[in-house]
């Protein structure tokens, strides 16, 4: 068994408790060596569920049993929560909706709040509205302002009403940067009642899919929907299975002029072959030592792109001299040495534990990539990128077999197909890795140098994740070749990779609109999803910041840059990418002079300042929030005008009609947009009765406190393909009204199948759901009646978002297609089997009606994983629960 700190180690943290002895080796029996053969993840969750229940740990001796695979369940109580605006301004509509129902029950609205700490930074509301001009920072920033002032006002009102709450502003950085940066400690000080203090391992839960990118500091962490996300604020456990741990043992080390993209797009290529949904990723081996901290974070940011729920970077000395350069205390970098020795959580080679299953990766293989157009698993080779946009081309609906050369009006230049529109230095998943950002710099410089010039075709911007990128780019004089060739400054905030792009041209907007110009985007970001980027881009493809910067110089993906020239200088010389490409020595020595810790600790006091237009917002008082009736960006949700105090029993669905059928791949920005709002849009009629000018109609994701825009713009993705009709001709995606046959807007089709009180389904093929975390995804579907999605396979945040929002998940047996079940949209569906206690996995009944006459049944899996996930169904929703949770707490007057 494992003893505590020995003497001279304990004086040096101040005499603090270590929490493994008395929580997870002598609680249930277990000896030191059951808890080795564990891997670190399972460790801090172990850890984790040992201080509520040391029961608990059954579930791992289960695991370990059953060779790294258990059906045993337990409770996670992450140590605080992280939200983003755009998933936080509903999450904080959905308390203050909350508060007052338990207020109209006669209740205290003061049980509602947080119980443990949630941070908040505002950065997915800024916009690309200015780019390539040395004003852009500060206009973008009063839009942002002028736009977002109601929401602002409502996120002020939170703040002082609602406690353990913080916000960083906006104006101040991507949140997995900040967080990396800034708010992440690896091992928390946690305060005893008595007796001295207890060190815990950090943990947390984010309302963004990209959260394990905190994992690269060795802190376990994963995504989780708004809706589960304030549950978990709310003092609510996450229920989960032990989960299958995968390891991959991590070999040699990347050769020279290869970096952390390239690694992140293979590994995510790699993994996506694994199966690695619903487990996670954890590595080790002795090539984890070439990989600093940032490169980590390239990779564990990716997470979700690869399908893990998380993937962890254990701690060693990379983890440490991360810590020193973020400016850390030499206290707090011994405390983060001497628990993880203490507590297994130290990487140490020669020690390999049990995985569920072992990956090897040879990161010498890892070769200049880029990943597009359509997906973040596409990986394609640099000398590849020409030939895929060829074959997207080719297989385009709009009978485009080579590029066109096309003349663009009222401009000195012609463009063809494969024209860059949109090149974007973006994203946490590499603003925040030093070495990727110096090489971006070093390589404008190296082309200025050259006289090389953008294309005027290209909208270029640069948006880091905190403003300790743009200091060590300006003192390192690298800032000034970058504004050279547009990629001025635009805003602190995800930006382009989330969509809000902004306008490009207007000609070649409207190019792009008619099918004249298939236009692509390359973007340092995370995701290129179709329509994600932008409306008038086709084809994006996601790479390093430097080579955002040649695609940029190029001005298109025709041009292969492996071999030809990306571009000619004004004197007819060809300029080749290798000319111009920084050395990995130059990006070290401008690393090692210039990325400092006292560049992080200057501005580690102002991440909760922020710009002087957030400090003069005014905003209410109270516990409850004053609706106001007007208001188009906050309504008063509905979700609890209905609720009973106690739950309805589930009965069986009978007569339910087919709203959708869909392919493979949908995700959420199928489902529920989040870019700009077409004025012609549902939503876009919406707001102009309402009186919205359409430059003020903003983007779906900041109007997500407001279920009635929301709603409108369900299902209205243009690439979404429904398969009950022939071909999408209409510009927003349509369904069968049945009996009828009538062909109307999917949102039309619901509230008339809602007025006949007519429930509904959804089929779908395979990885339904993937992409953002946003739970408007399963709210508004549920919201409109839908009572189950049923599919070939889910992506695991969406199936959470989804049994939160009380929609059952159910999921074909033995590999079976939706194709088999031939549906024509005039069928009607029972769904039987749901009226008994419902149970975990369990299999439930789908029996279809078809107009013949002919009646067909199927076995269908509930994908409910636990007893918890079971009881949120039953109750209608995790927010019913948490409401009768809550009320039970307090008692209610009569």
């Amino acid at each position: 068994m494992k003893e505590r700190l020995n003497d001279t180690t304990y004086a040096r943290t101040t005499k603090l408790l270590i929490a493994n002895v008395e929580y997870v080796l002598v609680s249930a029996g277990w000896g030191d060596e059951n808890f080795r053969r564990l891997p670190c993840s399972l460790k801090i969750l172990a850890e984790n569920a040992a201080r509520r229940s040391p029961g608990s740990l059954n579930a791992f001796q289960s695991w370990l049993a059953g060779g790294g695979r258990t059906h045993a369940e337990i409770e996670f109580y992450p140590a605080r929560v992280l939200m983003h605006d755009t998933t936080c301004v509903p999450a904080l509509v959905d308390i203050a909706a909350l508060r007052d129902a338990v207020v109209q029950r006669g209740g205290d609205p003061a049980i509602v709040n947080p119980q443990i700490p949630v941070d908040l930074v505002i950065d997915h509301s800024v916009m690309v509205d200015r780019a390539g001009s040395a004003d852009a920072f500060l206009f973008n920033l009063d839009r942002d302002f002028e736009r977002n002032a109601e929401r602002y006002s409502f996120i002020r009102w939170a703040q002082q009403s609602l406690a353990n709450f913080r916000v960083v502003p906006p104006a101040t950085g991507i949140l997995h940067q900040v967080n990396l940066e800034h708010l992440s400690e690896v091992v928390r000080v946690v305060p005893q009642l008595s007796g001295p203090p207890m060190l815990v391992p950090d943990t947390l839960v984010g309302t963004d899919s990209h959260t394990p990118m905190i994992n690269a500091l060795g802190i376990l962490a994963w995504g989780v929907g708004g809706i589960e996300g304030e549950a978990a604020a709310l003092g609510q456990p996450i229920a989960l299975r032990v989960p299958e741990v995968v390891g991959i043992r991590l070999v040699n080390r990347l050769r020279a002029g290869v970096n952390a993209t390239d690694l992140a797009l293979t590994l995510t290529e790699v993994l996506r072959g694994v199966q690695v949904i619903e487990k996670i990723v954890e590595f080790f081996g002795p090539g984890i030592t070439s990989l600093n901290v940032a490169d980590r974070a390239t990779v564990s940011n990716m997470a979700p792109e690869y399908g893990a729920t998380s993937s962890l970077f254990p701690i060693d000395e990379r983890t440490l001299e991360y810590l020193r350069l973020i400016g850390k205390s030499a206290h707090h970098v011994e405390i983060v040495e001497d628990y993880a020795k203490v507590q297994g959580l130290w990487h140490t080679p020669d020690h390999v534990p049990m995985f569920t299953e072992v990956v090897e990766f040879d990161l010498a293989t890892v070769e200049p990539s880029l990943a597009g157009p359509k997906r973040p698993q596409d990986r394609v080779a640099l000398s590849q990128v020409r030939d895929s946009f060829l074959s997207m081309l080719a297989a385009a609906p709009i009978e485009v077999k080579q590029p066109r050369s096309i003349v663009v009006p009222g401009q000195p230049y012609s463009v063809q197909d494969g024209a860059v529109l949109i090149a974007s230095i973006t994203s946490c998943t590499n603003t925040s890795n030093p070495a990727l950002m110096i090489g971006a710099g070093l390589l404008a410089r190296n082309a200025r140098r050259n006289g090389l010039s953008v294309p005027p075709w290209v909208k270029t911007s640069l948006s880091p994740g905190s403003h300790v990128v743009s200091d060590y780019l300006l003192a390192a004089g690298l800032q000034a070749p970058l504004d050279e060739l547009g990629f001025q400054l635009v805003g602190y905030g995800c930006m382009t990779c989330i969509g809000n792009s902004g306008q490009i041209d207007d000609e070649l907007a409207l190019l792009a609109q008619r099918d004249e110009l298939v236009g692509t985007a390359v973007l340092s970001g995370n995701r290129n999803f179709e329509d994600r980027i932008n409306p008038s881009v086709r084809a994006a493809y996601l790479g390093s910041p430097a080579l955002v910067v040649a695609y940029a110089l190029a001005g298109s993906v025709l041009i292969n840059l492996a071999t030809e020239p990306l571009s000619i200088t004004t004197v007819g010389v060809p300029v080749y990418l290798a000319d111009i490409w920084p050395t990995d020595e130059e990006i070290e020595e401008v690393f090692a002079e210039f990325v400092t810790p006292s560049v992080f600790r200057g501005r580690s006091g102002t991440v909760f300042a922020g710009p002087e237009a957030w400090q003069k917002i005014l905003s209410d008082e109270g516990q409850t929030y004053k609706w106001r009736e007007q208001s188009t960006y906050l309504r008063q949700p509905t979700y609890f005008d209905d609720v009973a105090n106690s739950p309805v029993p589930r009965s069986n669905i009978y007569g339910a009609r087919l709203l959708l059928l869909l392919g493979d791949s949908i995700t959420t920005d199928h489902v529920s947009p989040a870019g700009a709002i077409p004025q012609h849009s549902l939503a876009g009629v919406y707001l102009a009765a309402c009186g919205v000018a359409p430059t003020d109609f903003n983007q779906y994701s900041t109007r997500r406190g407001n279920h009635e825009v929301m709603l409108r713009g369900l299902f209205s993705n243009p690439r979404l393909r429904n398969e009950l009709l022939p071909s999408n001709k209409s510009s927003i995606p349509q369904t069968l009204l049945q009996p009828e046959g009538d062909v109307l807007s999917v949102y039309e089709a619901a509230l008339r199948y809602r007025e006949r009180q007519t429930p509904l389904l959804i089929i779908a093929g395979s990885d339904y759901g993937g992409g953002s975390s946003r739970d408007w995804a399963a709210k508004g579907p549920a919201l409109l009646g839908v009572r189950a999605v049923i599919a070939e396979s889910f992506e695991r945040i969406h199936r959470s978002n989804l049994i939160g929002m009380g929609v059952l998940p159910l999921q074909f047996l033995d590999g079976r297609k939706r194709d088999s079940l031939r549906l024509d949209g005039t069928e009607s569906f029972d769904l039987l089997g749901l009226s008994q206690d419902l149970m975990p996995s369990q299999v439930v009944t789908l029996r279809i009606h078809r107009q013949t006459g002919a009646v067909e049944e199927i076995g269908l899996l509930l994908r409910a994983q636990t007893a918890m996930e079971v009881e949120y169904l039953r109750h209608g929703g995790l927010l019913p629960y948490v409401l009768r949770q809550l009320l039970e707490l307090e008692p209610v007057h009569a």
